[in-house]
Order: structure tokens, then C-alpha cells, then sequence
């Protein structure tokens, strides 16, 4: 089994460094500056299934890390909860297919409601029509899953969490996130006592 195990991880990390590479970033990044930080906006993050369970960590971890973000569960929104949506917000949205009929659903709404929001898409298919519907698509290279029948969403997750996670890096960089923000949002905890710590011996790590 051990030698399954590194396999997998070999087939997880591999899939990681094949997410491809290129101006897409620094266009997602610039966009989601502009509309929180500088037209005082936020992130409405949204995705179905597993997918969305992704979109919802993103949004948790943006709003950590300086950059108001929430969740819209793409069902609830033709239920009212589209009423989150305000002016200057964008949308980033998770769909491996870029064909999941819910979020579909979700942007042409989202464009009735407010004709102007733009959305930023992470996924396995970037020559969908959502796709091209997107004002910037950041493709995770489509890995094959992990899963042994090839179809429970493992390794597609893993690239889609990753480039959350660079999205928020890049965009704590651009912002200029600080220890003493960190410790503004963390009042209790490990986190909150180690950023206070940070900030009063004046350390960015």
C-alpha cells in the first residue's frame, strides 16, 4: 500500500505543476483588485457539488486574507439569494466541465439582475461556452482524477484549490496585506496570537 500511496501522490502533485502557466493570473488578480479594492465590491464565489465546496473555501480564505468574498450556492440564487449581488461585484466561479447547468443558470441570471458583472472562471474546459462567456478563464489542464473509475472529482479539486490559493497570494501581495491586518481579522486562536506576534516583531512570516 505504501508504494500505492506514493503513486498517488505522484499523480496529485504532477497534475499540480501541469496547471497551465500564464497571463491569466495576473488578469484574474488585476480584475479582483479592482472591483474589492478599488470600486469596494466583492467576490460572490460560486459552484455546484464539489466544486462548490471549493468555491466556498476560496471565499472563506479571501475574506481572511483582506478581500471580502461570500458564497452563493448557485440553487439558492433562483430562491432570492441572488439578492446578494450588488453594484461593482464580481464573480468567481468554479466548474470543471464548464458546462454544470446550475451555474449556467447562474450567469444568465446574475445578468439580468446586474448586466455589468463580470466573472472570473477556474476549470477543466476553457473552450466552453462559459467559458468564453468569462472575462478571464484560468484552466486547471484538465488532469485525469485519481479516483479509480476515472469520476469522482480528486485531482481536478486539487488543481482548482491550488489556484485558489495563488489567487489569494498574489492578491494578499498586490493589496499589501500585513500581520497587523491578519491580526485585525483573527481575534482568537493560534492564528490570531501568531499574527499579533508577527506584527509586533515586525515579521511578514
Amino acid at each position: 500500500m505504501i508504494d500505492e500511496i506514493k503513486q498517488l501522490l505522484k499523480h496529485e502533485a504532477e497534475a499540480v505543476l501541469k496547471i497551465p502557466v500564464n497571463n491569466s493570473f495576473e488578469k484574474a488578480v488585476n480584475l479582483l483588485f479592482k472591483h474589492v479594492h478599488e470600486l469596494k465590491g466583492k467576490i460572490v464565489a460560486s459552484g455546484m457539488g464539489k466544486a462548490g465546496q471549493i468555491a466556498l473555501n476560496m471565499s472563506t480564505t479571501f475574506s481572511s486574507t483582506g478581500t471580502p468574498a461570500v458564497f452563493m450556492h448557485p440553487s439558492e440564487a433562483q430562491h432570492g439569494d441572488l439578492g446578494i449581488l450588488q453594484e461593482n461585484d464580481i464573480m468567481l466561479l468554479v466548474s470543471n466541465s464548464a458546462k454544470t447547468r446550475e451555474v449556467i443558470e447562474l450567469v444568465e441570471l446574475a445578468g439580468r439582475f446586474n448586466p455589468q458583472i463580470p466573472f472570473i472562471l477556474i476549470t477543466g474546459n476553457p473552450e466552453g461556452n462559459l467559458a468564453k462567456k468569462a472575462a478571464v478563464t484560468i484552466a486547471t489542464g484538465m488532469p485525469k482524477e485519481v479516483c479509480v473509475l476515472g469520476l469522482t472529482p480528486t485531482t481536478s479539486t486539487t488543481t482548482m484549490t491550488v489556484i485558489g490559493d495563488i489567487l489569494v497570494v498574489l492578491l494578499m501581495k498586490k493589496v499589501g496585506f500585513t500581520s497587523e491586518d491578519y491580526a485585525k481579522l483573527h481575534h482568537g486562536g493560534y492564528l490570531g496570537q501568531k499574527s499579533r506576534e508577527q506584527a509586533e516583531n515586525g515579521c511578514i512570516h
